[in-house]
């Protein structure tokens, strides 16, 4: 079965369309074939997308389809593209949303890395410059208001994935504190930076955070990255955000984690760079919602440092104060991603928030338990989990809800200090974010666990950008409910 605009396509070619169709596609869901030439089309390529079964037509199998058309048009070194796959009716995915994941479909399929080839090939660059949804003229103000958030969550991406990519010599916590600066030039007027060193750091007692950074050379930074909505786009939305709170965001900032004197295996430790993933997610979250122009405040929180051995680097028995006054035995120094968020949560209180947020490529339990598929989600708020559920769901950047309950807390127990950083091999992801949680009673918390989500190893090794989508739809779910 032709969509509509396949119909059209096969009417102007004199049946030529559905003629090969049916000799050379079958239609399963995410597969491409591309015409040239084509009789009595004037466009210099029609691409044709599987949709599968139309009873099996769900928002998942549209993001796929605009996935694989942008593929074929990059491929094919396309300069400009037209889909007219939003136009498709898709029950769970309004045209918005559909208008949203072809945005950012193309900007995935746009992304480029070679910031640190030595001769960069000009050629290998995708040649897709501009991308279009074909609909109908009622249904234009919904499609380009679809097409300017997801332009902004593939600008947020596109930032959270080359950041991800950068190795850790280039990308160090000064490199990150640059680019919120650097964002905050850019969308100057909504965005402000305000980057603390070693010893505004010392004087908010911020000795959990410190004691991580004090193995390297490098100098931690605390980044605050404020993004204040505009009134007009408060205006716009019906909003009193002004009297709102704000929502923070917290992204571990390891900009190589070693795993200090509990050292790493050597095999993969390259992929340690990526452990500022939820930096790099927060300052894409920023960028994005700067350039959509939310009508909602939202703070960005990255405590940044490298995780070095050194002959000042923390010692498994070890104990340190958090900005809390909590006290922690620090058991294994490869934990250290909870020991620099703790004082970030602390910090959070001080804006009074709606919500936080911190998301960390935090544990290997994580990957175990999901995989590479969903990202870890923890809280014991209901309605802020399900908020960020709803959200992974629309934007096909998925999350999967973990346990929380108090029973967990006792792994944590320590002879010598208030809470041990490990809890041991059971249950290592939920340890961990009941580690956190503990920083948390002021204010409605949810920790994404992004160990499984933030990059891919192998053949195609290289950061996702998620979960920028996910947070982001989040962030325009908050703006709206004014």
């Amino acid at each position: 079965m032709l969509t509509p605009a396949a119909d059209i396509i096969d009417r102007a070619s004199e049946g030529q369309l559905r003629a090969v169709v049916k000799a050379e596609f079958s239609g399963k869901a995410g597969a491409t074939l591309v015409l040239r030439a084509l009789p009595g089309v004037t466009a210099q390529r029609v691409v044709l997308v599987g949709l599968g079964k139309e009873d099996d037509y769900a928002p998942a199998v549209h993001a796929a389809a605009e996935r694989a058309f942008a593929a074929a048009c990059v491929q094919a070194q396309a300069a400009d593209a037209v889909s007219t796959l939003a136009a498709n009716k898709c029950e769970g995915a309004t045209l918005r949303v559909r208008a949203r994941n072809a945005a950012i479909a193309a900007g995935q399929a746009t992304y480029h890395y070679d910031r640190t080839f030595g001769k960069a090939d000009p050629a290998a660059r995708p040649k897709l410059k501009k991308f279009a949804v074909s609909v109908a003229r009622a249904d234009t103000a919904q499609a380009q208001a679809g097409l300017r958030e997801g332009g902004g969550i593939a600008n947020g991406m596109d930032l959270a994935r080359t950041l991800g990519n950068l190795p850790g010599n280039l990308c160090t916590p000064a490199y990150l504190a640059d680019t919120a600066r650097s964002l905050a030039a850019e969308f100057k007027g909504t965005l402000k930076a305000e980057i603390l060193e070693r010893k505004q750091i010392e004087a908010l007692k911020m000795g959990s955070f410190l004691s991580v950074a004090r193995g390297s050379d490098e100098a931690p930074r605390f980044i605050v990255l404020k993004y204040t909505a505009k009134e007009s786009a408060k205006a716009a939305a019906k909003s009193k955000a002004k009297a709102r709170a704000p929502i923070v965001l917290v992204g571990k900032g390891i900009t190589f984690d070693s795993g200090g004197i509990s050292i790493k295996p050597a095999a993969t430790m390259d992929e340690m760079k990526y452990d500022m993933c939820g930096a790099a997610s927060v300052l894409g979250t920023l960028r994005a919602v700067a350039e959509i122009e939310l009508a909602h405040d939202v703070i960005g929180l990255i405590p940044a440092c490298e995780n070095m051995p050194s002959g000042r680097a923390n010692k498994p028995g070890d104990v340190v104060t958090s900005m809390s006054g909590q006290t922690i035995e620090i058991l294994n120094t490869d934990a250290e991603g909870r020991l620099v968020l703790c004082d970030a949560l602390t910090y959070a209180e001080r804006f009074k928030p709606a919500a936080v947020i911190d998301i960390a490529t935090l544990t290997g339990a994580c990957v175990v338990a999901l995989g590479h598929v969903n990202t870890g989600l923890f809280s014991k708020d209901d309605a802020l989990a399900d908020a960020l559920l709803a959200a992974g769901r629309d934007t096909l950047d998925t999350a999967w809800r973990m346990p929380m309950d108090d029973a967990y807390q006792e792994q944590l127990k320590s002879n010598f200090a208030d809470i041990a950083n490990i809890g041991g091999p059971p249950a290592g992801s939920v340890t961990a974010a009941c580690f956190l949680s503990r920083f948390t009673k002021a204010y409605p918390w949810a920790h994404l666990d992004i160990a499984g989500t933030a990059w891919r190893g192998g053949k195609d090794k290289g950061a996702t950008g998620r979960p920028v989508p996910l947070l982001v739809q989040y962030l325009l779910g908050q703006a709206q409910k004014a």
